[in-house]
C-alpha cells in the first residue's frame, strides 16, 4: 500500500528560487512508494490550514514543506494544533532558513530533497507562547520586529543583510521593556532592550549567538536577554560579547528553561520563527519535548 505524502511549498520564498527546482524535486519524490499530494500556498497560514485540513481528513504518513522558517513553522503549528504526529521533511527555500542549518539539510534543495528520501528521523523540541507554536525562537524588544517588518522583496535583494540594515534603522528612539521574568525557582525584574527563546544555533542568520549548549532534543531552550545599555561604552561592549558568543557578561541574563512566564507592563510584540507573533502582556512560555520528527541529516549535537 501506497503512503500517502502531503508536500506544501512556498512559491515566493527566497526569490522564487523553488520554481527552477521544483521539477527535479517532484521527480525525485515520484521515485519512491509514495501517493504525493502537491499544494503551493496562497497567504499567510495556508500552509497551517492544509496540515490541519488534511491530517484530519485523510491518513497521512509524513510531510514536506518547502519554504522558509515561517513556512516550517505553520506546518509544525499545525500538527501540533491537531495533536497529530508524523515526519517532518523540510526543503529550506526561504532568506535565512535558520532551523534548517541546525537540522544539518543542505542548502541545495535537491540534496535536500535526496536527504528526506533516504534520511533518518529526529525528535526535536518543539516551543509554545500562549498556545501558539514556534519551532526554534520567540523573541521581543529590539530586532525582534526586525524579520517580519523587513518587506519581501527588500529581504529577496538583500538577504541576510536586510535583517541587519532593518535592526541598525530601529535603533533611533529605541526603548527598553521593564519585565518580570520567572522560571523554575528564579525571579528577575529588570529593564531588558531584547530577549528571546531559542532552539537553534543560528537566529536571523546569525549563528552561534545562543550560546554552546544547544540540543534540539533535550526539553530545554536557551532563554538569553539583554539588559539595558546606559552608555556607548556598554553597548560596545554588548556588540563585542556577542561577536565572541559571550553570554556570561553582566549585560546579559541566560539560562536554559523547560518554561517560563514573561510579565511586562505593556503589550508587546513577539516574533515567532521571524514573523509576527501577536502582542501580550503575560506570556507563558513551555517546551514540549521531542513532539516532532524531522527527516534530516542530523543525529547528534552540532558543535557551534
Amino acid at each position: 500500500m501506497k503512503k500517502k505524502v502531503l508536500f506544501i511549498y512556498n512559491p515566493n520564498a527566497g526569490r522564487g528560487k523553488i520554481r527552477t527546482k521544483l521539477s527535479q524535486i517532484l521527480e525525485i519524490f515520484s521515485k519512491t512508494n509514495c501517493e504525493l499530494v502537491v499544494y503551493p500556498t496562497k497567504q499567510r497560514m495556508d500552509a497551517r490550514e492544509k496540515v490541519m485540513e488534511y491530517v484530519t481528513n485523510e491518513e497521512c504518513n509524513a510531510i514536506i514543506c518547502s519554504g522558509g522558517d515561517g513556512t516550517l513553522n505553520e506546518v509544525v503549528g499545525g500538527l501540533m494544533q491537531c495533536n497529530y504526529t508524523v515526519p517532518v521533511g523540510y526543503i529550506p527555500s526561504g532568506t535565512t532558513n535558520d532551523f534548517g542549518y541546525s537540522l544539518r539539510i543542505p542548502k541545495d534543495m535537491i540534496k535536500a530533497a535526496e536527504v528526506i528520501v533516504r534520511g533518518a528521523t529526529m525528535l526535536c523540541d518543539v516551543g509554545s507562547i500562549n498556545e501558539n507554536y514556534f519551532t526554534y525562537t520567540a523573541a521581543f524588544g529590539l530586532f525582534a520586529d526586525v524579520s517580519y517588518d523587513t518587506p519581501q522583496n527588500v529581504k529577496n535583494i538583500l538577504g541576510r543583510m536586510a535583517y541587519i540594515l532593518r535592526g541598525v534603522t530601529s535603533l533611533h528612539g529605541v526603548k527598553s521593556i521593564h519585565l518580570k521574568v520567572e522560571h523554575d525557582d528564579e525571579v528577575v525584574e529588570d529593564d531588558f532592550l531584547v530577549g528571546m527563546i531559542a532552539n537553534s544555533n543560528s537566529v536571523a542568520g546569525f549563528r552561534g549567538i545562543t550560546g554552546k549548549k544547544v540540543q534540539l532534543d533535550d526539553g530545554l531552550f536557551e532563554l538569553i536577554m539583554i539588559r539595558q545599555p546606559h552608555n556607548l561604552l556598554e553597548i560596545s561592549n554588548i556588540i563585542n560579547d556577542l561577536l565572541h558568543n559571550d553570554l556570561s557578561s553582566k549585560y546579559f541574563y541566560y539560562r536554559r528553561v523547560s518554561e517560563v512566564k514573561v510579565t511586562s507592563d505593556i503589550d508587546m510584540p513577539w516574533s515567532l520563527d521571524g514573523e509576527f507573533g501577536g502582542t501580550t502582556r503575560i506570556a507563558n512560555l513551555v517546551v514540549h519535548k521531542k513532539a516532532i520528527p524531522y527527516i534530516c541529516n542530523r543525529t547528534s549535537k552540532r558543535k557551534n
